[in-house]
């Protein structure tokens, strides 16, 4: 069912979520709850989603982006690190490795924020069994979001942490900073 995406504001977006106990009918539900939401999703659209971000703070969440789709149960982060990659120009950014990042519960505000191109996580799928998997380039920038959402944290923060500007695009499709207070 979709859900309502909850807002940067609402206080369950900063408490750290709790690990799912099993796959049982109650998480299905939410995982169903979870694909749903960001499917139905166009204004605008997301690659993933966090349980926190629909109300339920547990350690899940699903991303969806061209092909790429995993639903992440209790992930451990093994291992983060930046490599070597070849020259892959993003357009609109002259650092290697910043993406603008932006984030359902707070639309239409990104930041070039700069993350690992590469992370090794621990989690459990969609069938409860034990996965270990590396992540790399726009991947693992997906990932390393979502696992932030579960440990309280909004992209803003780390926009903060490393000194980025934030941007709001409107309606017209017209760029704006803005001042994170």
């Amino acid at each position: 069912m979709v859900k309502k995406i909850v807002p940067s504001t609402d206080k369950k977006l900063r408490q750290i979520s709790k690990p799912v106990g099993s796959v049982d009918k109650k998480i299905k539900t939410i995982i169903t709850d979870l694909k749903d939401t960001l499917k139905a999703q166009k204004e605008p659209a997301g690659v993933g989603l966090a349980a926190p971000q629909i109300g339920k703070n547990i350690r899940m969440f699903w991303v969806d982006f061209e092909g790429f789709s995993r639903l992440v149960i209790n992930p451990q982060i093994i291992k983060v690190e930046k490599t070597k990659t070849k020259k892959k120009t993003i357009k609109a950014h002259d650092h290697e490795h910043e993406i603008l990042e932006g984030c359902l519960s707070l639309p239409s505000y990104y930041g070039p924020l700069k993350r690992a191109n590469r992370v090794t996580l621990k989690y459990l799928s969609e069938k409860g069994e034990d996965m270990i998997e590396i992540f790399e380039d726009f991947h693992a920038q997906i990932i390393l979001h979502e696992v932030d959402h579960l440990d309280g944290i909004l992209f803003v923060d780390k926009l903060i942490e490393q000194k980025k500007k934030l941007y709001r695009i409107d309606k017209n499709e017209e760029w704006e900073e803005v001042t994170i207070v």
